[in-house]
């Protein structure tokens, strides 16, 4: 293990939270959610040189318990009726199980709950979560595009219950993330800022839920000065305001110039300037603490650069 106080001028290093399950979760071959995504970060991260400095994590399964901080117990033996012996089970038209499914979901909830702990025990510095599916629109009660439980929100939720008094959420990702919005908009402990392209899936976002939401829809065609500007004017006045203890980041990537899943036009320096003035907020009001989780990304080549260049700010390489 390197010793990071000497070597990186920190006492702790970045976590890298993952599990090997959460590549068995595949909803058909030619499902753009698909395991490649994972290889395609880490082969990114080994070519750059950084997979040794990263504090790798093995994912645990979530607990019921914590999982019920966000989702109803009805709601998660509803997905456990679901998940197949053998096949493919479509949730929604967009959403599938098959029979790993649900554990990958299990474990990429627990990733982000442990990297939480890590974080705000201090054995690490911050911590990135390399899981699938994602979860940023998974409603309380609802599964929904590629989501089944709200990694983030699970985490968020522990958070807040362990005692970090407010907690911000910032999502990048091309679409909006509804479901974490459906289960914190209006709670005064939890801050939610968000950018997005609008008009575009889920058809939401445009009118908050609550004054502690901040969406910030784009055009489709926003470069990254667009995003830029709007994360100068609107996050970082809010952000600052609101002090936050802590920071998650629903780390989508979909939003890149080369991703054909949407329409915006960012590049992986767009991605690590972000990630700096996230970092920057972070070290003035929550002593460092972030906790950064895989939402979207379908390019594979561009996903790699861009969470190699986001986990590189992170760990501070």
């Amino acid at each position: 293990m390197l010793n990071w106080l000497t070597r990186r001028g920190r006492a702790a290093p970045t976590a890298y939270v993952t599990h090997a399950d959460c590549r068995l979760h595949n909803m058909g071959d030619d499902h753009p959610e698909c395991p490649d995504r994972l290889t395609a970060i880490q082969d990114r991260l080994i070519a750059a040189g950084m997979w040794d400095h990263l504090l790798h994590v093995e994912a645990p399964l979530a607990l019921r318990e914590q999982l019920a901080l966000v989702h109803p117990p009805r709601y998660v033996e509803a997905l456990d009726r679901l998940s197949p012996e053998h096949g493919i089970v479509h949730v929604d038209a967009d959403t599938a199980m098959n029979p790993y499914s649900l554990r990958a979901a299990w474990r990429a909830a627990g990733a982000v709950v442990k990297a939480a702990d890590l974080v705000m025990s201090g054995e690490a510095a911050n911590a990135f979560c390399a899981v699938r599916p994602p979860g940023h629109h998974a409603e309380s009660h609802r599964a929904m595009g590629f989501c089944l439980f709200n990694n983030l929100g699970v985490g968020v939720a522990h958070a807040l219950a362990q005692g970090i008094e407010r907690v911000a959420v910032a999502d990048f990702d091309v679409h909006h993330g509804n479901g974490t919005e459906e289960l914190f908009h209006d709670n005064p402990r939890v801050l939610m800022v968000s950018t997005f392209q609008s008009p575009f899936y889920p058809y939401c976002g445009e009118r908050p839920m609550g004054p502690n939401m901040h969406n910030v829809p784009l055009k489709a065609g926003t470069s990254g000065e667009g995003f830029r500007a709007a994360v100068q004017e609107k996050w970082l006045p809010a952000l600052a305001e609101f002090q936050p203890r802590m920071i998650f980041i629903s780390a989508g990537f979909d939003a890149h110039l080369e991703d054909d899943m949407a329409s915006l036009g960012l590049v992986e320096d767009d991605y690590a300037w972000v990630t700096k003035r996230l970092m920057e907020v972070a070290a003035e009001h929550a002593d460092g603490r972030i906790v950064s989780v895989l939402e979207g990304g379908y390019d594979l080549s561009a996903l790699g650069r861009s969470a190699a260049a986001h986990i590189k700010v992170l760990a501070d390489l």
